[in-house]
């Protein structure tokens, strides 16, 4: 009989959804490294679920998602040829020129178009500039076309790394992705070719309050004081609730993050706010750290859900200390309140989902990336699992010493 899976059944669910999606595009070995399992374990689940039927929920989102995708095709086809889809104005890089497009040329640039016709030195009179001035710039023709295929090269690298994540990184995380393959660049001069050449990361929207919370609860105390840091894994979590606006109704999230290394150990999604939700997001977290976390703080807001007596006994089974902020402050869940900075500003605030299907994919796939490959400067700008990888290596070499 085969072991039962440490992963829960929603988990199992959104991987296969995240395979599936992928198209081809990656292997078992890309989705499952994100996800942190293995390939054979993703493979089965797959080969487990398209031995099953798919319901007809599933063939109602695929049907939708496809409608969505035909009518962008006929859109695009629609957008004449140089023309920006959509509108009437040519496309930026097509034959078209747009207002502001005309080019003035520099006056070095015109005497060395000019010079063999009328000579250096009556074009220099003419237009009143220095003739050694010319005579340099003439000079340093090759380094600054050297310099300026470097840069060129460095922009494409940049819009590289860009389109890989999204258009979600700015000029901090690029230049650390940067220095990760190996270059010697200033992040200032990242900012400035980014500025250049019109390459924007994505900012956060105003947030709203979501905490209700459950002023007959038993009191619990609040150990953490704002202080949002740990000296060793599994020391310090935190959690909070989140929600995304899906049609005419909302899909919520519920997470579990260790404070250490920043990961994103559990989560839950749910189209309710029940006890549930945050208790199944606390037991993902649990599974991912293998059973055995004794002693843990986990460190929330006074939400109901958090203050029920259902969450209360879970926490009292695993050996969790529970630990909460006062009501209202959110600066005592900052650290809970701003992991939600990025699924909003790159996920949720980008689409009105359609589906609850497409969601739930859309944030999983988020949640998987950020902890596998997503540079945080608060882990100077690692994932939270290559922190976590790090420091384990540590702790080994220092046991060792």
């Amino acid at each position: 009989m085969a072991r039962p899976s440490k992963c829960s059944a929603e988990f199992r669910s959104d991987a296969i959804a995240l395979w599936r999606a992928s198209a081809g595009r990656w292997t078992f070995k890309d989705v499952a490294a994100d996800l942190n399992v293995n390939p054979e374990t993703l493979r089965t689940w797959v080969r487990d679920a398209d031995d099953r039927p798919a319901s007809a929920a599933a063939s109602q989102d695929i049907e939708a998602e496809l409608a969505r995708l035909r009518a962008e095709n006929a859109r695009l086809a629609k957008a004449e040829k140089g023309m920006a889809a959509g509108t009437r104005k040519p496309a930026p890089g097509s034959g078209v020129f747009r207002p502001g497009d005309e080019v003035k040329t520099a006056a070095w640039d015109f005497i060395s178009a000019h010079a063999e016709g009328f000579g250096i030195k009556r074009i220099c009179r003419v237009l009143e500039v220095s003739r050694s001035g010319c005579y340099r710039w003439i000079a340093g023709a090759g380094t600054r076309a050297e310099r300026q295929a470097a840069e060129d090269t460095l922009v494409d690298e940049i819009r590289e790394i860009h389109a890989e994540h999204r258009g979600n990184y700015g000029a901090l995380r690029i230049h650390a992705e940067l220095r990760g393959f190996g270059h010697t660049v200033n992040r200032k001069r990242v900012a400035r070719l980014m500025r250049k050449h019109h390459i924007v990361g994505r900012h956060l929207r105003r947030k709203k309050r979501t905490t209700i919370p459950d002023r007959l609860a038993p009191p619990v105390a609040d150990p953490v004081q704002r202080d949002f840091t740990a000296g060793a894994l599994d020391e310090k979590w935190c959690g909070d609730i989140t929600y995304v606006q899906v049609g005419p109704t909302w899909l919520y999230l519920a997470c579990v993050v260790d404070i250490r290394s920043r990961r994103v150990l559990g989560w839950s999604m749910a189209p309710h706010m029940r006890a549930e939700l945050v208790i199944d997001a606390l037991q993902a977290a649990v599974a991912t750290r293998g059973g055995d976390v004794a002693g843990v703080i986990f460190h929330a807001d006074r939400g109901s859900q958090y203050t029920s007596a259902a969450f209360a006994r879970v926490c009292d089974r695993y050996g969790v200390r529970r630990s909460m902020g006062k009501v209202g402050s959110s600066y005592d869940n900052a650290l809970a309140e701003s992991l939600w900075q990025g699924p909003k500003r790159e996920t949720m605030h980008r689409k009105l989902f359609a589906t609850m299907r497409q969601a739930r994919l859309e944030i999983f796939e988020w949640l998987t990336y950020d902890n596998a490959r997503r540079r945080h400067s608060a882990l100077s700008y690692l994932s939270p699992m290559e922190f976590e990888q790090q420091h384990c290596k540590t702790a080994r070499l220092s046991l060792a010493a």
